[in-house]
Order: C-alpha cells, then sequence, then structure tokens
C-alpha cells in the first residue's frame, strides 16, 4: 500500500527543519501535540488530518533514544496526546486519533531525516514537475540548506529543492531491513 502525505512547512515557533508544502490546520494541531510528545520523551515526526464527516488525525512520533516504539509506547502517547487535544479541542466534531511510528520505510519529513538516511534509496514526489517529472527514485546523496541531492536508479542525479517536495519516503528494501535489524540489536 503507498501512502502520500503532507510535509508542513512551518514559522521559526515550529521545527525550522521540516522541508515541503504545508496545511495550517496541521501546522496549529503539530503547535498543539508537539509538546505532549516532548514531555514522553519522544519526537513528533508528522501531524495529518485526513478524512470527511469524522476525519482522522494521525500522529506520528519516535522516540528521542532512538530505540524501536512498541504499542505500549503508541497507547501511552496516545493518552497524552488526547488530554493534549480535550484542553484545547482544535477539532469542531468528532475524529479519531491515531498515534503510530514513523516505520521502517517512513516520511522524511524534515532536512535531518534526509541527512541521518544519506545512502538509501528514497522516493521523492513533488508538488510541481521538474523537467516534466513529479515523481523520483534514488540514493539519498548531499543534503544542502536548500534541498537534496538523488542519485536516481535509472541513471543520472537530480537536486530537488525541499521547498517543491510534497512527499518522502524510504523505499522498502533488503537493505533497509538489513539497517532496522541491526539498529534493533544496538
Amino acid at each position: 500500500m503507498v501512502v502520500f502525505w503532507r510535509i508542513a512547512v512551518f514559522d521559526g515557533d515550529m521545527d525550522s527543519d521540516a522541508v515541503g508544502q504545508f496545511d495550517e490546520r496541521e501546522a496549529k494541531l503539530w503547535r498543539l501535540i508537539a509538546p505532549a510528545c516532548e514531555s514522553m520523551d519522544y519526537e513528533l515526526v508528522r501531524v495529518r488530518l485526513s478524512g470527511g464527516q469524522r476525519p482522522t488525525l494521525q500522529v506520528m512520533a519516535e522516540r528521542r533514544d532512538g530505540r524501536m516504539m512498541g504499542v505500549e509506547d503508541c497507547a501511552a502517547l496516545s493518552g497524552n496526546v488526547s488530554a493534549f487535544l480535550d484542553v484545547e479541542d482544535p477539532i469542531a466534531s468528532g475524529y479519531t486519533l491515531e498515534v503510530s511510528s514513523p516505520g521502517i520505510d517512513r516520511p522524511l519529513v524534515r532536512r535531518r531525516d534526509f541527512a541521518r538516511f544519506a545512502g538509501f534509496e528514497a522516493r521523492v514526489d513533488l508538488v510541481r514537475p521538474l523537467d516534466g517529472r513529479r515523481r523520483f527514485r534514488g540514493r539519498i546523496g548531499s543534503v544542502t540548506q536548500g534541498g537534496v541531492r538523488l542519485a536516481l536508479t535509472e541513471g543520472g542525479d537530480v537536486e530537488l529543492a525541499f521547498d517543491a517536495i510534497g512527499a518522502a519516503k524510504l523505499v522498502l528494501n533488503d537493505e533497509l531491513l538489513a539497517d532496522a535489524r541491526q539498529q534493533q540489536r544496538m
């Protein structure tokens, strides 16, 4: 299953490391939810609000100590996030709260994610075409303040501006799985 998401760029009050396009409702939710994550030593990775009459609020977080998140982590964080949201009540209708980890084939939502996973294969979708293309797949190379370089799977390389990225994620392959197994052993 392929999942697409929005990546948020926030002002100076938010995570200035984030890349891509933003949705103001999600930026507001980010500001409300980030302290709930931080208070439990988690780092907020993504906030996504989707759906119609009964929307789903997806909160994606990871442990600051680098260990894999378990079901217990998600349940505890869900309770804390829910308490923060109950105080502010930012969503007018009923909604479903979904708390999860980024997973192995995680979204790349911050400049430091691209730097952290340099050398691994990623798929990047742009919000506007570059040379007639919106989708790129290749190994993550150098990361600059303004963009990321990919060594394309079909040959050649390209630099993609962070402000043009609509979605990016790691490609699930044997190399990524081996790295995840190695990280679990540490």
